[in-house]
């Protein structure tokens, strides 16, 4: 963190999460946030009992963004904890009750936090539990794990500070690692029912050989592997209850691919791919490109939430012309827009626009005006709105001449799943509370039918605007 500079504030609503315990900020809270700049900010915000105040960011209070503004029994308890005297482990017991409630049963509960040397940071711990909802995904396979259904993690002590578990199905745990060597050494064993804990057992014993470890145990134990399996890790099991209703959860749920049989996207994703420019086209500031989308990630006051309302640009939220550019060359498609996009932010929703512009690709000799055609059209919309947004440009082109498809070009569902796995700060999505709004629904008097099978593909709510903004 010693590269990050570390800002005070009280939290403006209870959607932000702590990335040390997982739990959520309360709304007026005092939190703190660790900035790092990567070619544009991002910010992760701590409990203030959560946060590794020993660490080079934070040499003094005058170091935090903030401090001034805060209360005096806040100033007088980050001094506190800041005091050579409070540096020894005793950091979450200064201060007064505020400050630290229920520091101590969340981190019992959830992460559980030791003291280690930089050494120790890299190393896994193994826990098992039941999926709380059917929501997050397996590393492994890319396929979502179901609510109730024994799961296990690898948590990772990041060098940033904070514990980041990744999941998986029984069936897709790596059991030949060194993290686990027996039950002993899962967290949770102990609480899970009896028959799980004989599949685990098993599993690990000895005499279960590579290849037929995943159809040891019950049928719940193993529902639903086999489909998973057979495309990824090809361990035959056999059982056909086992597998029942497999494929058409697959079917529903999309998986970063496009919807050519056969074609699947590799999403490895890393800082290092983001690019300030678009091809030879320079992007204005805040605005960013990975592969074949531009993005603004960090709007201004942006909140990450559960809650995703979606929408698609032109001919939705906006009126264009495809005989005119450039960033004024539109006009708002209803009236009520700004008040209905208003009125879900302060509900708490995360909005966000996933657009499809395909001149960025073709316009080859004036891809800097295509750029900033778009760019500048959704900038200046966001600033009438007045609301935060979160924006994905698709610039890739459509199936054409031989050419495999764009999996980020819409009806294709790789820049909402680039969102809901990448910038959305790990924060579960509730599908039934989301939805998308686009005007490309399949009707006579539509271009076409790529909104509504983006839904589709994602398995969210559909509405038209006129049907959404009530025209």
């Amino acid at each position: 963190m010693a590269s990050s500079k570390v800002v005070a504030e009280y939290a403006k609503s209870g959607r932000s999460m702590c990335k040390t315990c997982n739990n959520k900020i309360d709304a007026n809270a005092l939190r703190l946030g660790a900035v790092t700049n990567r070619g544009y900010d991002m910010t992760t915000w701590h409990h203030l009992s959560c946060f590794p105040l020993d660490s080079e960011s934070v040499s003094s209070a005058e170091a935090i963004d903030g401090f001034s503004s805060l209360k005096n029994d806040d100033q007088e308890t980050l001094m506190k904890l800041l005091d050579e005297s409070a540096r020894t482990g005793e950091k979450a017991a200064i201060g007064d009750a505020d400050a630290v409630k229920g520091t101590k049963e969340r981190i019992s509960k959830r992460s559980k936090v030791t003291k280690k040397d930089d050494d120790d940071l890299a190393s896994s711990k193994v826990v098992a539990e039941y999926a709380k909802s059917g929501r997050s995904t397996c590393k492994k396979c890319d396929n979502k794990i179901d609510a109730n259904t024994l799961r296990l993690g690898a948590v990772t002590r990041d060098k940033r500070g904070y514990d980041v578990t990744k999941w998986h199905h029984l069936s897709c745990f790596p059991m030949d690692s060194e993290l686990v060597s027996s039950t002993e050494a899962i967290d949770g064993f102990s609480s899970l029912k009896n028959g799980d804990q004989e599949t685990l057992t098993k599993l690990l014993d000895g005499s279960a050989r590579p290849g037929e470890k995943a159809a040891i145990g019950d049928g719940d134990a193993v529902k639903g592997t086999k489909e998973r399996i057979s495309k990824r890790s090809k361990v035959a099991i056999g059982d056909e209850d086992a597998v029942k209703g497999t494929k058409e959860r697959i079917s529903k749920r999309s998986k970063l691919s496009a919807p050519t049989e056969g074609t699947e996207l590799d999403v490895s994703f890393s800082i290092s791919d983001i690019q300030s420019k678009y091809k030879d086209a320079t992007l204005l500031p805040k605005w960013k490109a990975f592969r074949t989308v531009i993005f603004l990630e960090q709007d201004d006051g942006l909140q990450d939430s559960g809650k995703i309302a979606a929408f698609d640009f032109d001919g939705c939220l906006v009126n264009t012309s495809v005989k005119k550019i450039g960033p004024d060359a539109w006009s708002l498609m209803y009236p009520s827009i700004p008040e209905k996009l208003q009125s879900l932010y302060n509900e708490g929703y995360k909005l966000v626009i996933f657009t499809n512009e395909s001149n960025i690709d073709r316009w080859k000799n004036k891809r800097q005006v295509a750029v900033d055609s778009k760019i500048g059209r959704l900038t200046n919309f966001i600033k009438l709105v007045k609301v935060p947004m979160q924006v994905f440009i698709a610039c890739g082109i459509g199936k054409s001449g031989g050419q495999a498809e764009d999996p980020f070009r819409k009806p294709n569902p790789g820049m909402w799943h680039l969102m809901d796995q990448h910038f959305n700060s790990g924060v579960s999505i509730d599908m039934d509370q989301s939805f998308y709004v686009g005007d490309a629904a399949g009707r006579e008097k539509d271009h076409s039918d790529a909104d509504i099978k983006f839904a589709q593909a994602i398995g969210l709510k559909f509405y038209d605007p006129e049907e959404y903004f009530k025209v």
